[in-house]
């Protein structure tokens, strides 16, 4: 057994997830185009070589960079969606846990916002990496989407338009987190992931999607 692992502490990154964690944070701040392998591979601290042996193309990497990010919120919300419950209790959880997911990495809601407009350019020939984002992304849509299915059927929630709430609740959710120094600003310079801030922004959101969707609010 690894030295770390018998004393119960975490075993150190691997080389793969040293790239990807360079790879999120550069691409959530310049783009695609603003990030070179070169760039990524020096950071991480490996040779250019190494770099591509784990990812074959800047494409690869961006793919898997965004498709990480997903998982995280997945890992954060799906138990929400997936609970038991009834459909308010669970718009509230999964309200809680998007917050939370979104605030636990300062680069997740900038690189998730700045994808929408870059996946679409690179489809031409998207990879494997680039497909299973699809796969991600539209299990989290439909289980949004079921929730608020769920509700409408069950009458707690409003006849409202499913796609529109749905892009409501993610757009909400995301773009508090990724407005950087602009909604810092709209705060006063505060920052966005204090303890504080993060905990206000669970509650603000939380109960403006329970007034917006319950059919008697509460």
């Amino acid at each position: 057994m690894a030295p770390d692992r018998a004393r119960g502490l975490p075993a150190p990154p691997s080389s793969r997830d040293k790239i990807l964690d360079v790879a999120e944070a550069r691409f959530a701040r310049a783009g695609f185009g603003g990030v070179g392998m070169r760039e990524v591979a020096d950071e991480a601290g490996l040779g250019k070589s190494s770099l591509f042996h784990h990812f074959p193309s800047k494409d690869a990497l961006y793919f898997e960079a965004v498709k990480r990010t997903l998982e995280r919120i997945a890992a954060g919300i799906e138990p929400a969606l997936r609970g038991p419950g009834s459909a308010i209790e669970r718009l509230r959880a999964t309200s809680d846990a998007m917050v939370d997911a979104l605030a636990e990495h300062p680069t997740t809601a900038p690189l998730l916002l700045r994808s929408l407009f870059e996946m679409y350019p690179l489809a031409d020939d998207v990879p494997p990496e680039g497909q299973a984002v699809d796969v991600v992304l539209q299990r989290l849509i439909g289980q949004l989407q079921g929730l608020v299915h769920d509700g409408i059927a069950s009458g707690e929630f409003r006849d409202v338009s499913v796609p529109d709430t749905t892009q409501t609740l993610i757009g909400a959710a995301v773009f508090h987190f990724a407005s950087g120094e602009f909604g810092e600003d709209l705060f006063g310079g505060a920052s966005l992931f204090s303890a504080k801030a993060v905990a206000r922004r669970r509650d603000e959101l939380r109960e403006f999607f329970l007034h917006a969707l319950v059919r008697h609010p509460i």
